[in-house]
């Protein structure tokens, strides 16, 4: 399988949880975004490893952040919908869809 792609919105959210962790503690951003490519490599090998979660998606939660990344599977690839903290805003990811 390819490597998943993000919808820019996902990379944004990515992107801006980085510059956050960064600003909070130098190194923390490129920790956390190591964190994400580690769970995002899984997922390419194994695009079953995220539990199912709502409207057809399935969910990956980090190992060291509040996070999870949010994917759909198709047989030829994996579309990163968000990257998504866990303690906010519940499903509000859903009109990506």
């Amino acid at each position: 399988m390819n490597d998943p792609a993000f919808l820019a919105a996902a990379r944004e959210e990515l992107l801006a949880a980085a510059e956050y962790y960064e600003a909070a503690s130098p190194g923390l951003g490129a920790e956390f975004i190591e964190d994400v490519e580690r769970a995002v490599g899984r997922l390419s090998t194994f695009p079953k490893h995220g539990t199912p979660y709502v409207s057809d998606t399935r969910r990956i939660v980090l190992r060291r952040f509040p996070f999870d990344i949010v994917y759909l599977e198709s047989n030829s690839e994996l579309l990163i919908v968000a990257v998504a903290h866990q303690a906010r805003r519940p499903f509000y990811w859903r009109s990506r869809l």
